[in-house]
């Protein structure tokens, strides 16, 4: 079975899903196809920065969006052997939302979904698992997928790849990627989170363990640190050893570790950073993770992912209505996204090259750098570290 849209978008996760929605609303006929039959998965990010909400406040969904079940995080504080620092203060920001929104990955896209299906020039097809990239006189027509109901084709004027970090739309372009080496990888699980707990996000370093700790509410979602490829020994060692390591790294939330009884519970992401050379080929465009790998340090993936999509969007959507889209607009979007995508792989590099090997070894009793402790000390510098996670180096708005 063949059908025919105007863009054809791989992956309904932030980039998708946002550029779709802003696709449709412009009246450009736009199909989204997602793999799996719900947007449900565990310990996906979370974490919408102040620069996604001031691009929903400029769609008109922000208020909406917030009326929905949500924690807000106004600080990031790292607490070592020394005490507590507070490396970054959102409220400092001049935005309307001086905060990280903390709101399940599953109901964002929901949301951004069905206001999507307002309009008409929206279709979405669940359970669509791309194959295949339908080629012809050099440049990509489409895609070929399956669904329950067999296989199909969707011929298309522009594929767009968002389809995350295993993309399988960049494996079938053949892209080039660059890799980095990260030295973590990081084990996700939940405990409970009791009133008069503190507000913000919580990192602890101390004893060679890392953890970082999330409000959700009745929970904190907490990633535990391990060197690259350390997650055999952790488990060999048994659950009990993690939870005692725990323990020792935050002796204020030892009683919430004792939840931790089986490794069903647990999650592990392996660390990886890269970024692919060249985001475009001839009717196919790649965005947010399936271009750009990104590191969890400052949590900023999704929000790059959605920059992506909004400059995406202000690029190909009229071209795209006329029929005049060529290679050029495609090398555009690379070109207003990729120098900021640069930047912040490179501050991530750093960070886990010189704070974060450092807070894992255990021979060492670690110390919050002293350029760091200097700069929040500088009252010009002291927002850096909140402008940089929470805004991005630039800023994007709907055209």
């Amino acid at each position: 079975m063949t059908a025919e849209t105007v863009c054809a978008v791989v992956g309904g996760g932030p980039a998708g899903a946002v550029l779709a929605l802003l696709l449709a609303r412009k009246g450009v006929r736009v199909t989204l196809l997602e793999a799996h039959e719900d947007f449900d998965r565990d310990f996906r990010g979370d974490t919408l920065h102040p620069s996604v909400l001031e691009i929903l406040d400029e769609l008109g969904l922000a208020e909406r969006l917030h009326q929905l079940p949500h924690s807000k995080i106004h600080t990031g504080t790292i607490i070592t052997d020394e005490g507590p620092t507070v490396l970054a203060d959102f409220r400092s920001l001049g935005t309307r939302f001086p905060y990280i929104m903390m709101i399940p990955q599953k109901d964002f896209l929901a949301f951004i979904v069905e206001e999507a299906k307002r309009f008409p020039s929206f279709d979405l097809k669940m359970g669509a698992r791309v194959e295949g990239l339908i080629e012809e006189g050099g440049a990509v027509r489409g895609v070929s997928y399956e669904d329950v109901a067999g296989e199909h084709e969707l011929r298309a004027t522009l594929t767009v790849g968002a389809d995350g970090r295993g993309s399988r739309v960049r494996h079938l372009g053949a892209f080039e990627q660059l890799k980095t080496s990260p030295p973590m990888d990081v084990l996700w699980f939940r405990i409970p989170r009791l009133p008069g707990d503190p507000e913000g996000g919580v990192a602890y370093f101390r004893q060679g363990v890392g953890l970082v700790m999330l409000n959700r509410g009745s929970q904190w979602q907490v990633a535990h640190l391990i060197l690259k490829g350390g997650f055999r020994d952790v488990r060999a060692a048994g659950v009990e050893v993690l939870r005692e390591r725990l323990k020792a790294a935050a002796p204020e939330y030892a009683e919430r570790f004792d939840v931790l009884h089986e490794w069903k519970q647990v999650s592990m992401l392996s660390v990886e950073s890269s970024r692919v050379l060249r985001w475009h080929r001839p009717g196919l465009l790649l965005i947010g993770d399936a271009a750009h790998v990104m590191s969890p340090v400052g949590g900023v993936g999704i929000n790059y992912a959605v920059q992506d999509a909004v400059v995406a969007a202000n690029v190909v959507a009229e071209p795209l209505r006329q029929g005049t889209l060529d290679e050029e607009r495609l090398r555009e979007v690379q070109r207003q996204r990729e120098w900021p995508t640069r930047l912040i792989q490179a501050l991530q590099t750093r960070i886990q090259k010189r704070v974060i090997a450092a807070a894992l070894d255990p021979r060492r009793k670690f110390q919050v750098p002293l350029a760091l402790r200097l700069l929040l000390r500088v009252p010009g510098l002291r927002t850096l570290p909140a402008r940089v996670i929470g805004l991005g180096f630039k800023r994007v708005h709907v055209r």
